[in-house]
C-alpha cells in the first residue's frame, strides 16, 4: 500500500483520523515518533517561519521546500497549500504534480482569498477538477471559509457539494462549531468531512458521533509551542522551574536521521 493509499484509507477507520498540523521537518518528525499515522502542515505555522504573511499566496517556494523534505517521511502527509497560489488553473495542477513527485499524499485548498473574500465557487470547483485531472490519485480536501471567515454562511452545504461533484476527495469546513450544523454536513455529504479543533466546541468522541472523519488541529500546535517557548525562556530568566517535559538534543537528533 502507498502512502497515499494509506491516507486515503484513514479517513474511514473506526474513529476519526486526528491529524496533528506541523509546521517545519522537525515538529513533523516528532510527531512521526509519537506515533500519529499521517500529518498535515499548517500554512500559518508555514508563513510566520518564514516572515510572511498567511493566506495571502506568499509561501509558495517555502511550502514546496517543506513538501520535499515531508516526503522522507515514512507516514502519510498534506500540504496546506492556500488557495494554490495562483487563480490559473494549469498553474496550480502543476504545482500539485510537483508535490505528488516529492511523495505528498494530499492538500487542503480553500477558497478564501487573501483572508478577505471567497473565490467563486465555480472557478475554485475548476481549480479542484484541474488538479484531479493532473494529479489523480492525490487526495484533495476542498476547505470552504464560509464560517471561518464569517462570510455567506448559507452557502457553504451549496459549495462543498459543489466540490464534491468537482472531484474533492475531502470537505473542510473550519470554524464550524455547533453541533447541528456539523451533522447536516456530515450527512449530506458522501466525502469525508473534515472539522478544525476547538477547544471550546465538540471534543474528538463527539465530532465522531457526528458523522466527522478528520480532525485538523490547524494553527493550534504551532501557537502552544511558540507559548511553551516564551515560557521557557521567561523560566530560565526569572529562575522558575520548568514545568514540561522537554525532548533532549540527541532525541532531536535521532529523529532526524535518515
Amino acid at each position: 500500500m502507498t502512502k497515499t493509499d494509506l491516507f486515503r484509507s484513514l479517513h474511514h477507520g473506526d474513529r476519526p483520523l486526528v491529524l496533528p498540523n506541523a509546521w517545519d521537518y522537525g515538529s513533523a518528525a516528532m510527531l512521526a515518533e509519537a506515533g500519529f499515522p499521517a500529518l498535515g502542515t499548517t500554512s500559518l505555522g508555514v508563513a510566520a517561519a518564514a516572515g510572511l504573511p498567511d493566506g495571502t499566496a506568499a509561501t509558495r517556494a517555502e511550502t514546496l521546500a517543506l513538501a520535499q523534505r515531508l516526503g522522507r517521511l515514512t507516514i502519510p502527509a498534506t500540504v496546506d497549500i492556500e488557495g494554490g497560489f495562483s487563480t490559473d488553473a494549469h498553474e496550480v495542477a502543476e504545482f500539485c504534480a510537483e508535490l505528488a513527485h516529492a511523495g505528498i499524499a494530499g492538500i487542503n485548498l480553500e477558497d478564501s482569498r487573501s483572508n478577505t473574500a471567497l473565490a467563486d465557487p465555480r472557478e475554485h470547483g475548476e481549480l479542484i477538477a484541474a488538479v484531479k485531472a493532473r494529479v489523480p490519485e492525490l487526495f484533495v480536501n476542498a476547505r470552504t471559509d464560509t464560517h471561518w471567515l464569517g462570510i455567506d454562511a448559507d452557502s457553504t452545504l451549496e459549495r462543498v457539494q459543489h466540490y464534491e461533484k468537482c472531484g474533492a476527495d475531502g470537505i473542510f469546513v473550519p470554524g464550524i462549531t455547533d453541533t447541528d450544523g456539523i451533522r447536516a454536513l456530515a450527512t449530506a455529504l458522501s466525502a469525508p468531512l473534515n472539522i478544525l479543533f476547538s477547544p471550546s466546541g465538540p471534543t474528538v468522541a463527539e465530532l465522531g458521533g457526528l458523522g466527522v472523519r478528520r480532525i485538523s488541529t490547524g494553527s493550534l500546535l504551532y501557537r502552544a509551542a511558540l507559548a511553551a517557548a516564551v515560557h521557557t525562556a521567561e523560566s530560565v530568566a526569572h529562575g522558575h522551574p520548568l514545568v514540561a517535559e522537554i525532548p533532549s538534543y540527541a532525541t532531536i537528533q535521532r529523529v532526524l536521521e535518515p
